[in-house]
């Protein structure tokens, strides 16, 4: 029997950058879901619950820390491990995305993809590649 393909949850306002994402991830397997703010991506992961989401921090309406928040006090989505992704690299920042429950954060940049593969590999979301 054919494993259920995974799905995660873009939850970006920027559409270019959503779109990059997706684009990889689809084609590394993934079924893409995206949301343009933390409130659609709040409602979205309820109505989906996807395996994954990955987060960004600044965005319109509700924050990622405030999205994170709710994700996490909701027991429905409380165990989706969350996957922030941000330009601000602060320590200070960081160690308040790791408190709010995410479990990684992805600095945004030039190797973020790599990175975001990588991390889904070790969450269990995308097999490794064959050598």
């Amino acid at each position: 029997m054919a494993e259920k393909q995974k799905t995660i949850l873009i939850v970006e306002d920027s559409p270019a950058q959503a779109l990059a994402l997706g684009h990889s991830l689809e084609q590394a397997g993934l079924r893409v879901l995206w949301a343009r703010d933390g409130q659609i991506g709040v409602n979205m992961a309820q109505e989906h619950v996807p395996d994954v989401i990955l987060l960004d921090v600044e965005m319109p309406k509700m924050n990622g820390f405030e999205a994170c928040q709710m994700l996490k006090e909701d027991a429905q989505t409380a165990d989706i491990p969350v996957i922030m992704l941000t330009v601000h690299t602060e320590p200070i920042t960081v160690n308040a995305l790791l408190e709010q429950g995410a479990v990684e954060f992805i600095p945004k940049g030039a190797f973020s993809e790599a990175v975001l593969l990588e991390t889904l590999r070790q969450l269990d979301i995308l097999t490794a590649p064959a050598p």
